[in-house]
């Protein structure tokens, strides 16, 4: 069964959906899919990182009836009330609302609890009183701290490195205990380095991928903090996508009120995905064949390897990724290369 043949059984039923972050990168991949497959949807956005290009590009893609389905809600989840109404009505919430990096979070650690734990218990006590009938949340690789295990598991964390991870723990503690008090039901599913289409390229905090891209496409330095054999599990955005459906419709009831790794299970070294991105995109920039990146001092905060064991998904959820490193790339270049080809690279370091 490919991916469309499995999310189309999975949404057979017409629900009513909230995608928190629903303007951002992975919101605005959920809603899409959601669309296509006749559900009803509703995204919250406070704009801070989203986008409202983001779901201009939703509407062209889902077409104009399916976009009927879609209301959007201006408003942040660090107001209860905001959250209240969101609520209403719904039947699954895919909470992705957060202020993301290591980095933001270490310069400005209070901004990043109020949006990260205290918009995450709003959004908790609104989807209880709602009795919505599943919350599903990112939770975040960084959760795994200063473990020094691979692959990582999800039973075995070290102490958080950044503010950022602290929030994102914070956030598992709150969505167990919300299950054990008031029996809403939750699953996290923690994230690996997840790149794809929409993912924003500009300002201090951009993830990796885009960053690099815009910067080969720009004839600018690709930035590597430390020696570039600092690795990671990247997962391409439709993976994401199908473990979030997958989540929130299991019938398993020893599936639920767990915490999954969302990932492929394999691990690229910075100098390695520098070299695929290079090799990728030379055959029509040819210019970007002898590009060498440029290093810089190690980051604080950043944790040194990353690569997850997905076993756990796979058993209880039937997780089964259909995208690598390389095949995500492939789908995704075209959609950089149109939006960066020939674009200033903004100001910032590469993440």
């Amino acid at each position: 069964m490919n991916a469309n043949e499995l999310l189309s059984t999975l949404l057979s039923t017409r629900y009513r959906w909230l995608v928190t972050g629903g303007a951002g990168f992975i919101g605005s991949h959920l809603a899409e899919t959601l669309l296509q497959f006749g559900q009803h949807v509703v995204t919250l956005d406070n704009l801070s990182t989203g986008h409202r290009r983001n779901l201009d590009q939703v509407k062209s893609a889902v077409g104009s009836d399916a976009w009927q389905r879609h209301r959007f809600m201006e408003g942040d989840i660090r107001d209860l009330h905001t959250c209240r109404s969101a609520c209403m009505g719904v039947d699954f919430v895919l909470h992705h609302a957060a202020l993301g990096s290591v980095p933001r979070s270490i310069a400005d650690p209070i901004e990043a609890n109020e949006a990260n734990v205290s918009g995450f218990l709003n959004m908790l006590v609104a989807s209880r009183d709602a009795k919505v009938k599943r919350f599903v949340y990112a939770a975040s690789s960084s959760t795994y701290g200063d473990h020094p295990g691979l692959p990582k598991v999800e039973d075995e964390i070290g102490r958080p490195l950044s503010p950022y991870a602290v929030t994102k723990y914070v956030n598992e503690l709150y969505a167990d205990v919300f299950a054990r008090c008031y029996g809403i039901e939750t699953i996290g599913l923690r994230y690996f380095n997840v790149f794809g289409a929409r993912q924003d390229p500009n300002g201090p905090y951009a993830a990796v991928i885009p960053r690099w891209v815009q910067a080969l496409l720009t004839q600018h330095d690709v930035e590597i903090y430390g020696d570039g054999e600092t690795s990671r599990d990247f997962c391409y955005v439709g993976n994401v996508v199908q473990v979030n459906v997958l989540a929130a419709t299991t019938d398993r009831l020893d599936a639920i009120n767990q915490i999954y790794n969302v990932a492929v299970g394999g691990r690229t070294t910075l100098n390695q995905l520098f070299e695929t991105l290079r090799d990728l995109l030379a055959p029509e920039f040819p210019g970007i064949a002898g590009a060498k990146p440029l290093y810089k001092d190690f980051r604080a905060g950043d944790v040194r390897h990353s690569q997850a064991d997905i076993s756990k998904a796979q058993t209880l959820l039937a997780y089964a990724p259909t995208h690598d490193l390389r095949r995500g790339l492939r789908e995704a270049l075209g959609w950089y290369v149109g939006e960066y080809a020939g674009t200033e690279l903004a100001s910032g370091q590469a993440r």
